[in-house]
């Protein structure tokens, strides 16, 4: 007789969140006083979309907001993570902010409230207003200025109805992939600018994080959510260590450092030292970066495998990040990135729930005390409807029970992991992918923009409602 299986339960206050971006799925992209960002720009570039594609009616949220709280509150959902566009509120990056674009999300949080669903405000996801990249983008210090004046605008508008705040939304990629490989907008190439803008991201963090603090009640939370990576060398050898070391430096260091610790590490400077002296890091950067959060964001997709490079011909680099001549790995030419064996998803991602039980648990032991969110996880499927229209996605069942186990046991090893956040909501633009990535546990016909709930979505909602996973058979 086989052996019952043991319910993987969650706390009781565990939050059972779905998470997605302003210009991936808002539209609406001219209307009400909006003007273009970095990400408009970018789509509307030859070449540098699948299919020259774009966010001009995404998936139209805009004017279908309602509809999409109440699927929210049918699936049983009790969070729902949502950025914020920076140039819908402040249309150019500075001045006062635009009331009918911050109207939009006070009727989005209320929407939220109104069916018992926890708002979770991002105020940053990849979407810089362009007239602020014009002036020079995220490589200026005045832009992280320009970021606190922001978030002090969201926070005295919305703070007293939401309470989970976070700064940034990967910063890595944001400043690697926007001004080193050039894979994202604003899609420059110049090593030398991406770890400025890195530097100047932190400075955002840290400035915009006193903001709030003035701007919102005491009682709520801010957070910053990084794309922090698990990278583990292919052997335990010197070099293939030393080649995780500098890769850990560049993925998670220049963050994690400076905003949990105050101090950027020295290895990191040193595999830098032929790209920037580091002179823009000025007296004082570090204590207004360094600002105490309430809670930290980890968004998870798969690990990073690497080894130290052979000496002869460019190095291997199957890191997941795009095509692009350029590395967003600046002064790791010396680094090959090697794929991951095992099953993989349509990204060519790697399905690997350890890798997240390693990251809470590094996080763990790298903030005591604070409080653990993974406000990003979830899969890419060639998802299609059957003849009924019903979309059937086992995969995305058994990827999540995987990683939501993975999350079980690591509070059972004493985590504190208070939510977790499925990306994504729904199917939407998948940045340079354009429509032809589908993450959301929600299909969407993007002829009719109808959504149809997958499998998934309602598997995961019965997890939501009851604290505990289903088999992945009960779908």
């Amino acid at each position: 007789m086989p052996e019952p299986v043991t319910p993987v339960t969650f706390p009781p206050a565990f939050l059972w969140g779905a998470a997605t971006s302003a210009y991936q799925i808002e539209g609406a992209v001219r209307e009400d006083g909006r003007t273009p960002s970095i990400w408009d720009t970018f789509s509307h570039t030859p070449g540098r979309t699948a299919g020259g594609e774009h966010g001009d009616i995404a998936v139209d949220h805009y004017h279908r907001y309602r509809d999409d709280v109440a699927l929210m509150a049918d699936l049983g959902l009790t969070a729902y993570r949502f950025s914020v566009s920076w140039s819908r509120v402040q249309p150019t990056g500075r001045g006062p902010a635009v009331q009918v674009g911050l109207d939009f999300y006070r009727r989005l949080v209320d929407e939220l409230l109104a069916v018992g669903i926890k708002p979770a405000l991002t105020l940053y996801h990849w979407d810089l207003p362009q007239e602020l990249e014009d002036a020079g983008g995220w490589p200026e210090r005045d832009t992280a200025y320009r970021f606190a004046e922001y978030a002090q605008i969201v926070g005295e508008a919305l703070g007293d109805r939401v309470e989970q705040w976070i700064t940034l939304n990967e910063p890595w990629c944001s400043a690697f992939l926007g001004y080193g490989s050039g894979v994202h907008a604003p899609g420059r190439t110049d090593a030398a600018a991406s770890l400025k803008a890195a530097h100047h991201l932190n400075l955002a963090h840290g400035l915009a994080t006193s903001a709030l603090r003035s701007a919102i009640p005491a009682r709520n939370s801010i957070a910053v959510s990084l794309n922090s990576s698990v990278v583990r060398p292919a052997s335990q050898s010197p070099a293939d260590l030393a080649a995780a070391r500098k890769i850990d430096d560049l993925a998670n260091g220049v963050f994690h450092g400076p905003m949990l610790h105050g101090s950027y590490p020295q290895s990191l400077f040193d595999a830098t030292r032929s790209i920037t002296d580091w002179s823009y890091v000025l007296d004082n950067d570090l204590t207004l970066i360094h600002q105490p959060l309430d809670a930290l964001g980890l968004n998870y997709y798969t690990p990073t495998l690497v080894e130290a490079a052979e000496s002869s011909g460019p190095a291997p680099r199957a890191d997941g990040h795009g095509a692009s001549a350029y590395s967003p790995w600046p002064g790791a030419d010396d680094v090959a990135f090697l794929q991951t064996p095992g099953e993989r998803t349509e990204m060519g991602w790697t399905i690997d729930p350890t890798g997240l039980y390693d990251l809470i648990t590094r996080y763990t032991r790298e903030a005591p005390g604070l409080p653990l969110y993974v406000t990003e996880n979830g899969a890419a499927y060639d998802d299609k409807p059957d003849p009924e229209g019903r979309v059937h996605d086992p995969e995305r069942i058994a990827y999540l029970h995987g990683h939501l186990s993975a999350v079980r046991r690591a509070i059972a090893d004493g985590a504190d992991v208070r939510g977790y956040y499925l990306w994504s909501l729904m199917d939407n633009f998948e940045w340079a992918y354009g429509y032809e990535k589908r993450f959301g546990a929600v299909y969407v016909d993007y002829a009719t923009l109808a959504r149809t709930p997958k499998s998934s979505a309602r598997w995961y909602g019965e997890a939501a409602r009851t604290g505990v996973l289903p088999t992945p058979s009960e779908a």
